[in-house]
């Protein structure tokens, strides 16, 4: 598929079938995905990037599903990026969150992509980032990014929104459990969610004690809101405090700090990934695979393969 001018000026028309065929140049690596990715940069940095991440079940996609149409209501045009776990049989996202996403799904201001975490323990499709970017220079305001939840320490969420909600339930645990998940580092604020069901005054209160022994990240006080996702009750506070974070970012000036860091971590993964790609040509993969016989019979060991190959790469 050419990636040409005429195709740029439609993504940044906003053109849905564009916007969507350009995802699918960069989810699958065509080879235009990084001129594509280039010549789009210089128009990103405008919308605002929200993260939610929690446990299985929470009811994650229920909350994005009732932020998109609150935002909507604002006259904001919503991107949705649902990670989700990847299909054995064909690579591609397992779920269909347009079946989740009820209320907004044939909203001409929301665009919802589904795409496939490719085994990637971080939550978060590293692919999913990128697409942020396309949905950022084609006119979205609000990026929401709901990540598959495999109760991994979700850092992946961290390096690409601006601000992160973890949500969970009544049933998720004691608040031990939810730092063991690693979430307890990451959140912005977090939801209970499902909070008519018994347990959740208990689950606020354990979370809170929780916060009170960790430090406030940057001076900003994390706090604990209550929702009922499936009948649409807390989700403005839901609103109101990922806009009283975003408020505080920028009085504080941090928000162009976390996206300063947030570039550097994506320049040393593409650093990372050229690298990889020169390393392994094929005269190194015939050394690796001349060299594993002597390693198992201990004749030499892996480190000094390693070394070995670096040498090669070196010269």
């Amino acid at each position: 598929m050419p990636v040409d001018q005429n195709f740029i000026e439609r993504i940044l028309r906003g053109d849905r079938v564009t916007v969507a065929r350009a995802i699918s140049v960069v989810e699958n690596e065509h080879a235009d995905a990084i001129a594509l990715l280039r010549t789009l940069y210089p128009h990103t940095g405008k919308a605002y990037r929200i993260g939610i991440t929690g446990p299985p079940g929470a009811g994650k996609s229920t909350i994005t599903n009732k932020l998109a149409k609150l935002f909507r209501d604002q006259n904001k045009r919503v991107g949705i990026i649902a990670v989700d776990p990847t299909s054995p049989f064909t690579g591609g996202a397992l779920l269909g969150d347009r079946v989740r996403m009820t209320d907004v799904e044939l909203d001409e201001g929301v665009f919802i992509r589904s795409m496939a975490s490719r085994g990637s323990l971080g939550g978060l499709s590293k692919k999913a980032k990128e697409a942020a970017d396309v949905l950022d220079a084609s006119g979205y305001d609000i990026i929401l990014m709901e990540t598959v939840g495999v109760g991994q320490s979700e850092l992946d969420v961290v390096r690409a929104a601006d601000t992160t909600v973890v949500v969970l339930v009544p049933e998720s645990g004691d608040s031990i459990q939810a730092m063991k998940a690693g979430l307890m580092e990451i959140a912005d604020f977090f939801v209970v969610n499902k909070a008519d069901r018994a347990g959740a005054e208990q689950a606020v209160m354990s979370i809170k004690m929780v916060l009170n022994f960790k430090p406030h990240t940057d001076g900003w006080k994390l706090d604990v809101i209550q929702t009922i996702a499936n009948e649409g009750k807390g989700i403005d506070k839901v609103a109101e405090m990922i806009f009283s974070h975003r408020t505080y970012l920028d009085t504080k000036q941090i928000l162009m700090k976390k996206r300063g860091e947030r570039i550097a971590e994506r320049i040393r993964e593409l650093v990372g990934e050229r690298l990889r790609v020169e390393f392994w040509n094929e005269e190194r993969n015939t050394l690796l695979s001349s060299t594993i016989s002597r390693v198992i019979t201990q004749q030499t060991t892996p480190y000094d393969v390693a070394e070995e190959l670096l040498k090669n790469f070196k010269q």
